[in-house]
C-alpha cells in the first residue's frame, strides 16, 4: 500500500488496491463514500473507497444496488438473503455490515444465528425457509430447483422473484469481489 493514501487501514497490508482519496475517487464518489461512512458509523468505508476508483462503474453499481436494497422485497427478507449469501461465501465484510443492518431491519441476532445454522435450525417461518432454500440453491447450484421454485412462488410475486435472483447474484458477486480485492473491514476486528 502506498503511504500517501488517507484510506489505509492500520495493520492491513494485503489489500490489493489501496482505498482512494479525493483525487482517485473524484468529487461525487468521495462525497458518497464520506456520507456512507458517516451513516454506518465507521471512520472509513473501504468498499466504496476501493470500487469508487472506477468512477462511472461505481456510480452505476451504486444506483443498481440501492434500487435492489430498497426494492419490492420486505426489508427483513432482503437482509435474510444478504446474510445467507454472506454466510455461504464466508464474506466477513458483508457479515459485519449486514448483521448490523439486519438487526435494525427486523432480523435480530437470535434469528440471524438460525439463518447461519440453516437447515439445522427451527423456528423460522415457512416463507423464510423458502427464501433460505432458494438462496442456498441459487448460490451453490446456480439455479433454483422446480420444487423450491414452486414453494418460493407462493410467497413472492413475479417482480419479487426477479428481484430475489438479482439480489442474491449481486451479493454473491460482491462477496467474490471483496475477497479478490482483499478489501479491509470497515470496523477493526473485535468491534461490533
Amino acid at each position: 500500500m502506498t503511504a500517501h493514501s488517507d484510506w489505509e487501514a492500520p495493520g492491513v497490508t494485503d489489500a490489493r488496491i489501496p482505498g482512494g482519496d479525493f483525487r482517485k475517487l473524484g468529487p461525487i464518489n468521495w462525497v458518497v463514500n464520506k456520507i456512507a461512512a458517516w451513516v454506518i458509523g465507521a471512520p472509513r468505508m473501504y468498499l466504496f473507497a476501493t470500487l469508487g476508483q472506477h468512477k462511472l462503474l461505481f456510480q452505476i453499481w451504486f444506483i443498481f444496488g440501492a434500487v435492489l436494497y430498497a426494492g419490492r422485497l420486505p426489508r427483513p427478507d432482503t437482509e435474510l438473503v444478504i446474510l445467507r449469501v454472506a454466510h455461504l461465501r464466508n464474506c466477513e465484510y458483508e457479515l459485519q455490515q449486514h448483521r448490523r443492518f439486519g438487526a435494525r431491519r427486523g432480523v435480530p441476532e437470535d434469528v440471524q444465528e438460525k439463518i447461519f445454522a440453516w437447515p439445522h435450525s427451527e423456528g423460522l417461518s415457512p416463507r423464510w425457509q423458502a427464501l433460505l432454500t432458494a438462496t442456498d440453491e441459487f448460490v451453490l447450484k446456480r439455479t433454483i430447483d422446480r420444487d423450491t421454485w414452486e414453494v418460493l412462488s407462493r410467497y413472492l410475486n413475479t417482480r419479487q422473484v426477479i428481484e430475489f435472483c438479482l439480489l442474491a447474484a449481486q451479493y454473491d458477486g460482491l462477496a467474490a469481489t471483496i475477497s479478490a480485492l482483499r478489501i479491509p473491514l470497515d470496523y477493526p476486528r473485535g468491534q461490533p
